[in-house]
């Protein structure tokens, strides 16, 4: 029987409630009810070691549902820069390093671009969601949004790279896009829209 009607219930396989609260935000209007899986922290920590972004997705997706009833999503993004060979790409969240922080990653990331410009500043940021239950995968959906790399920050909002992700369509960088605009042109929020148009016509 198709979801469609009727509430479903989603658990984010992470303890981050800021995490929570952005895919809450991209759920409103929808039938889904998201939490965060109980107990995550109990749990022996999933090993992020997968060579690309969509295995460390479904890696996690299966492993934490393992631990939990019903449907269990989990997600992997990072940026990626052709010029840099895809870094920082999977190691996006420690590119300079397991102690490594944002702004250390946006030092990185401008150190290793500097003198460069035009195409060679080309980036997008990559989302994979993946549905999970029981240690079985249902779905892996991704989304993705191209812009370029700033020589400098501009901006307070948002997270990890966007200070230096410029979106040339807005002529913004990501921390200077409303909530209402980044939700709708995001990778995260792309992939998200997937997995609710999966979920309506899911019948397992």
């Amino acid at each position: 029987m198709p979801l469609v009607g009727r509430s479903v219930n989603l658990r984010l396989a992470s303890s981050n409630p800021g995490k929570l609260e952005e895919f809450r935000a991209l759920a409103s209007g929808t039938a889904l009810t998201l939490d965060l899986l109980p107990e995550f922290h109990a749990l022996p920590a999933f090993p992020e070691t997968a060579p690309t972004i969509a295995e460390n997705a479904a890696g996690k997706a299966i492993y934490y549902s393992r631990a939990a009833s019903g449907l269990v999503f989990a997600d992997d993004s990072g940026l990626v820069v052709p010029q840099l060979a895809g870094a920082p790409g999977v190691h996006s969240s420690r590119y300079a390093g397991p102690e490594g922080d944002a702004r250390k990653n946006i030092e990185k990331l401008l150190a290793a671009l500097a003198g460069k410009m035009g195409e060679a500043r080309r980036a997008r940021f990559v989302c994979v969601l993946a549905l999970a239950r029981h240690g079985r995968v249902l779905a892996v959906l991704s989304g993705a949004v191209s812009g370029r790399i700033l020589e400098a920050p501009r901006g307070a909002g948002g997270f990890g790279y966007d200070p230096v992700f410029f979106y040339e369509p807005l002529e913004k960088s990501f921390a200077e896009l409303t909530r209402e605009e980044k939700n709708r042109l995001s990778h995260r929020g792309q992939a998200f829209r997937k997995l609710a148009q999966f979920l309506e016509s899911f019948s397992g």
